[in-house]
């Protein structure tokens, strides 16, 4: 058999306990306590190993589609047969469009680039077109503190005293923007992550709200986050930059809004889309003048796949972090964040391997 036939393709929960210095916030009605997203271990005859990472809400879930749809179709291909992919993406899709199974492909994705560079010799920037910059700027995002402008103070402290130069908030509301730009003072840029607060008739006045306080953008201001339309009116009446993108609905979607200049800035999630449909994405972007910021919320092999897409991508933009207190901080050693900057890495493939303590499941539970 080949070397490069797929011998195994496994999915290992990570689900990493978080501290935010409050009360856990809510996510889908519950307190949330860990971070949890989804390894994807990708091993080749030979015995070479490749990385990815899956968007996971619901691990068992998603185990099973990796068991029962991904593992049965990848394994016995070869890993550099350029319709694996596509094949299984249109083998799949009546289970969805969206959701765990193309999340669960967007992680075998990212795991076959890591296989790609590792087998050239090269790092992963290299693939994407080479790398344009040899550092990227990280900005701290907080988790939701549901306005309390005291511990929005006191985390926006931490954050700029820890080297981080740029802030994002998941708040909906101008008193929490206004606490912030006050810690911060002037300058700093400010994003505002809304999730979807408003219908689109709503969002014009909340935003108008948080004007006298210079948001950098506001992200994801309406609902449904794929109404191009009413971004793209929302975008002709607003003063601020829009960003979109995480929760799209499918990679064509976010190319159209690149092609149509529907708002100023495009995040696609390589855990929820995959790399390839990244890339092409930010090479959409590139062609109309609309920002490609990959938008990264989680800590594994995806982080790092965002890192060399960043570097290599013609716009500069700065990296997500969630900002929290992590039990395990992934790459920690071999990829770590010095005083708000992130060195993009040289190694072969992503440039590092999830440490034991990840790979062996320990954060599975």
């Amino acid at each position: 058999m080949p070397a490069n036939t797929i011998a195994s393709v496994h999915c290992i929960p990570m689900r990493l306990p978080f501290h935010h210095w409050s009360q856990p916030p809510l996510f889908a009605g519950r307190p949330r306590n860990k971070l949890d997203s989804a390894l994807v271990r990708l091993e080749t005859q030979d015995g070479t190993v490749a990385w990815g990472e899956s968007y996971c809400v619901e691990p068992r879930a998603l185990q099973a589609v990796f068991e029962t749809l991904i593992a049965p179709l990848a394994c016995g291909r070869q890993a550099d047969d350029e319709s694996l992919l596509p094949g299984m993406q249109r083998a799949l899709h009546n289970l969805g469009r969206s959701g765990p199974v193309v999340h669960a492909l967007a992680g075998l994705d990212i795991a076959l680039w890591d296989l790609r560079a590792k087998r050239a010799g090269l790092p992963l920037h290299a693939l994407l077109g080479g790398k344009r910059r040899d550092q990227v700027r990280v900005y701290a995002s907080l988790l939701q503190y549901y306005a309390d402008e005291s511990l929005l103070a006191q985390v926006t402290d931490r954050a700029l005293a820890e080297g981080y130069t740029e802030i994002k908030l998941h708040e909906r509301t101008a008193p929490a923007l206004a606490a912030v730009r006050r810690t911060t003072g002037p300058g700093v840029p400010i994003m505002v992550d809304t999730n979807c607060a408003w219908l689109p008739h709503e969002a014009q006045a909340a935003i108008a709200a948080m004007l006298p306080h210079a948001p950098f953008w506001i992200e994801e201001p309406v609902w449904p986050p794929e109404d191009g339309e009413a971004l793209a009116a929302l975008r002709q009446r607003c003063p601020v930059p829009l960003a979109v993108g995480e929760n799209a609905a499918s990679a064509l979607a976010l190319r159209r809004m690149a092609e149509q200049a529907t708002v100023q800035y495009l995040q696609p999630s390589v855990i929820k889309l995959g790399l390839t449909a990244a890339l092409d994405i930010a090479s959409a972007c590139a062609a109309t003048g609309v920002v490609c910021a990959p938008q990264v919320a989680f800590f594994g092999p995806g982080f790092l796949a965002s890192l060399h897409l960043i570097a290599a991508q013609q716009a500069e933009v700065s990296l997500e972090r969630l900002y929290v207190e992590l039990a395990h901080v992934p790459y920690a050693r071999t990829v770590p964040i010095e005083h708000g900057w992130l060195q993009v890495p040289d190694a072969p493939g992503l440039g590092a391997d999830p440490e034991p303590a990840l790979a062996e499941g320990r954060y599975a539970n």
